[in-house]
């Protein structure tokens, strides 16, 4: 017999690479009520959904959204637009789906459902302009609290639809084994090991070189590792704080900037605690079970995690190395577990 679950694709909206991370529970449960147990994936280059997510069983597709690429590639997408957003809707048309989840609350996304002619159409509707181009209620209400909303508002929508009976929190499932590279990257290394995760897609987000150098030689003076972990546009940046540090210190210190996103996952899964900007890093890190500290400044806090510690104040750069770093005492001593379907616990 044909599988009588609809053939289902999910749009994501974010740019980051945390945003994703924090759907994933709800997409794995879209999957188990759709066709032959998977779904299609919309989701933006910038999120590295194919390598985070691609080889997932329960992932069809990765569709790339090219809607809004960062500021820093400063070109347009080949989405962008009403005519890029008629032409992406004639691509998802041409797949015939029988149902979109839109994991968002913008109306330009339900016009976009609507536009590709998908029978079955869902998605947050707290606006009402975005309820003309929906079909299939029950609608959430925007998150009001004080933490970021985009998890909240991800999980609302799942338990709503009863993709869930709860809000999950996001664990990422990993290979059983470590990749080589990084098993070169721990190789020797004394524990504890620490990972500074120093990268981040805005500036105003960069806690500063001078800072991490800083709380490196703190923690270094406390024994284990270091690991300064980024993306390749970070390798000058995570060498030069190694660079920074003591002689003696650098035997236990290494600028990590080569791996993939996958493989930074391996790597903090293996780690002891991770301490970064507000970064994906940040939440693949905690996802990947291991204790995390974020250095927030006045931003909203990341409260769907309780391995997440966040460090807040009235500014970024007013938060002091021996401030994180007391932070990073109390999150060493988090059990480090993989809390997978878990409730909420914060």
């Amino acid at each position: 017999m044909s599988d009588p679950r609809p053939k289902t694709v999910v749009l994501h909206q974010f740019t980051g690479i945390g945003d994703l991370v924090w759907h994933i529970p709800y997409f794995k449960a879209v999957a188990e009520q759709s066709q032959g147990g998977q779904v299609s994936v919309i989701a933006q280059p910038s999120t590295l959904a194919r390598q985070l997510i691609g080889h997932e069983p329960w992932v069809a597709e990765i569709i790339d959204h090219d809607h809004r690429p960062r500021r820093s590639e400063r070109r347009k997408g080949r989405h962008a637009g009403l005519r890029g957003m008629w032409r992406f809707a004639q691509e998802l048309r041409a797949r015939r789906f029988d149902r979109i989840v839109l994991f968002s609350g913008r109306v330009s996304r339900g016009l976009l459902a609507w536009m590709t002619g998908i029978p079955v159409r869902m998605g947050y509707g707290y606006r009402w302009l975005q309820r003309i181009f929906l079909n299939c209620p029950p609608y959430i209400a925007r998150y009001e609290g004080e933490g970021v909303p985009v998890y909240f508002e991800a999980s609302a929508l799942a338990v709503a639809h009863g993709f869930v009976s709860r809000p999950i929190v996001p664990r990422i499932e990993l290979p059983a084994h470590a990749p080589a590279p990084v098993t070169a990257v721990l190789q020797d290394l004394p524990r504890p090991v620490r990972v500074l995760a120093v990268g981040t897609s805005e500036p105003h987000k960069q806690w500063g070189r001078d800072n991490f150098v800083a709380l490196a030689r703190q923690l270094l003076d406390e024994g284990g590792s270091v690991l300064v972990l980024g993306g390749r546009s970070e390798s000058e940046l995570a060498t030069s704080i190694v660079q920074a540090l003591p002689p003696a210190q650098q035997e236990r210190a290494k600028p990590v900037t080569h791996l993939t996103v996958l493989e930074s996952a391996a790597l903090l899964a293996q780690s002891d605690i991770c301490i970064g900007n507000d970064t994906g890093m940040i939440s693949v890190s905690a996802a990947c079970g291991c204790p995390t500290v974020v250095v927030l400044g006045k931003r909203p806090t990341l409260a769907h995690d309780p391995l997440i510690h966040c460090v807040a104040g009235t500014a970024l750069n007013l938060i002091r190395p021996q401030d994180v770093r007391a932070a990073a005492r109390e999150s060493a001593s988090t059990r480090k577990t993989l809390l997978t379907n878990g409730p909420i616990t914060v």
